[in-house]
C-alpha cells in the first residue's frame, strides 16, 4: 500500500508533467504566430518585448490552471479571468482610465474606515479569493503556492535547456 507521501509525490509529478506539456504547446503556438502580435518587427522593440513577456506569462498561468483543472477555486477563477480577458482587453484605454479614477475615489473612503486584515491581503493575491472563507482560503493558498513553485521549476528547466 502506497504512503501518503508517495501518492502526493506522484500527484505533483502528474501536475508538473501536465503543466510542462501544456506550457510548451502554448509557447509553440506563440512562436508559430510569429511577429503578428508584437514580434521583433515592431517599431519600438521595448513594446514588442513587453507584449511577448505578457503573452508568455498568460500562457504560463493558463497552462497551470488547466493542469490543475476545475477542482480548485483558484484555477476556476483564473480560467474564468483568462477567458474573459479578450472582452475586457477590447475596451478602449480612455474608458478604463475613467473607471479606475472612480474606483480609486471609492476605495479611499473604504480604506479610511478600516485597515485590511492579513486574510484580506491574501484574498487579493489568490485568484478567486474574494469569495472564500478563511479556512478554504488557506487551503487554496497552500495549493496555489505549490503550483507556482512547480511553474517556476518547469520554466527554469526549460530556460536551462535553451541555454545549453
Amino acid at each position: 500500500m502506497a504512503s501518503k507521501h508517495t501518492i502526493a509525490t506522484r500527484h505533483a509529478q502528474g501536475i508538473r508533467a501536465r503543466f510542462a506539456s501544456r506550457f510548451l504547446r502554448s509557447l509553440l503556438r506563440l512562436r508559430r504566430s510569429g511577429n503578428r502580435f508584437g514580434g521583433s518587427q515592431s517599431n519600438d522593440e521595448g513594446i514588442g518585448k513587453r507584449i511577448r513577456t505578457d503573452r508568455i506569462k498568460i500562457a504560463a498561468y493558463a497552462a497551470m490552471a488547466r493542469a490543475v483543472g476545475p477542482r480548485r477555486s483558484w484555477s476556476r477563477a483564473l480560467l474564468f479571468k483568462l477567458r474573459n480577458r479578450a472582452r475586457i482587453h477590447g475596451v478602449s484605454r480612455k474608458r478604463c482610465l475613467v473607471s479606475e479614477k472612480k474606483r480609486v475615489a471609492r476605495n479611499k473612503v473604504v480604506a479610511i474606515s478600516r485597515e485590511p486584515s492579513r486574510a484580506d491581503t491574501l484574498r487579493k493575491l489568490v485568484p478567486g479569493g474574494d469569495s472564500m472563507d478563511t479556512c478554504v482560503l488557506l487551503e487554496e493558498t497552500a495549493h496555489y503556492i505549490k503550483c507556482l513553485a512547480t511553474q517556476v521549476t518547469v520554466m527554469q528547466s526549460i530556460a536551462d535547456r535553451l541555454l545549453l
